[in-house]
């Protein structure tokens, strides 16, 4: 059964859904960017569906100034009221929850990272973390490192440079950026709160997506030991089919390891 849930926030209301379930383990999925409660595609939606049909509870919402929720967004970085009475809500309407475990991709999972302690969360799976600081529309620099790279080893590339068909204001762009001190406030701030739970978090990248692509070059200079699994895609929101099922099953093995989640079951349709 699915049950829209309207519960305060600093004096606004907010909006959440929750798929029940009997599970003492519950799911709590944050949302990235501005994104609705649904998610993209409507993939946390259709997941939260699958989930609690073997009985796991999930609770979804939107943080104030988004979708149905009231109030001014302020951002993942000001989320940190939003997610911890999302929490309450979550263990007020389905008391059988004994343990969280929190879901988020992009900055959603920054979020969790930066203020999950403070709402009871206990196991965290963080997809594709943010931690770029640049405000320029450029991709990453580590991105763009990583796609120089490949087209310095592919003739197809030299051949277009040749005849023209490389924007050369674009790719002096790339290499000014490049030339840059990267930014390390935010980086070295959320990296350090993933390294503070522990085993209790696990990381999970999409291999050509640029937001994942920059997390793990910061992460690798940080030395950041937290499990790591990677899906070979680009699609940052995982978005097929085959993307979603792996995606799935590392959300999956997360409730298992809280010893209240019997077996993965096949997905359907």
């Amino acid at each position: 059964m699915r049950r829209v849930i309207r519960f305060g926030c600093a004096g606004d209301t907010l909006v959440g859904t929750l798929d029940e379930g009997r599970s003492a383990t519950g799911l709590l999925i944050v949302t990235g960017g501005n994104e609705v409660r649904a998610g993209a595609h409507r993939g946390m939606a259709m997941l939260a569906a699958r989930l609690a049909t073997d009985g796991v509870p999930v609770f979804r919402f939107d943080r104030r100034g988004v979708g149905d929720s009231e109030g001014v967004n302020s951002g993942y970085l000001g989320s940190r009221d939003d997610l911890v009475v999302a929490a309450v809500a979550f263990r007020a309407e389905a008391p059988s929850v004994r343990r969280l475990v929190g879901f988020g991709n992009c900055d959603a999972a920054s979020a969790l990272a930066l203020f999950g302690r403070e709402a009871g969360v206990d196991i965290l799976v963080l997809a594709n973390p943010w931690v770029v600081e640049d405000h320029d529309h450029l991709p990453p620099a580590a991105a763009i490192r990583r796609r120089y790279a490949e087209r310095l080893l592919s003739p197809r590339a030299w051949v277009r440079l040749v005849a023209g068909g490389v924007d050369l204001r674009k790719l002096f762009s790339g290499l000014r950026k490049l030339a840059q001190p990267a930014p390390q406030g935010l980086p070295d701030r959320v990296i350090a709160a993933i390294g503070g739970w522990g085993d209790e978090a696990r990381i999970v990248l999409a291999r050509g997506d640029n937001t994942a692509i920059a997390f793990a070059d910061a992460a690798a200079a940080r030395d950041l030991p937290t499990p790591t699994e990677i899906i070979d895609t680009a699609s940052h929101s995982f978005a097929r089919e085959r993307d979603a099922a792996a995606l799935e099953a590392a959300i999956r093995a997360a409730l298992r390891a809280s010893g209240d989640l019997g077996p993965p079951q096949p997905r359907s349709g």
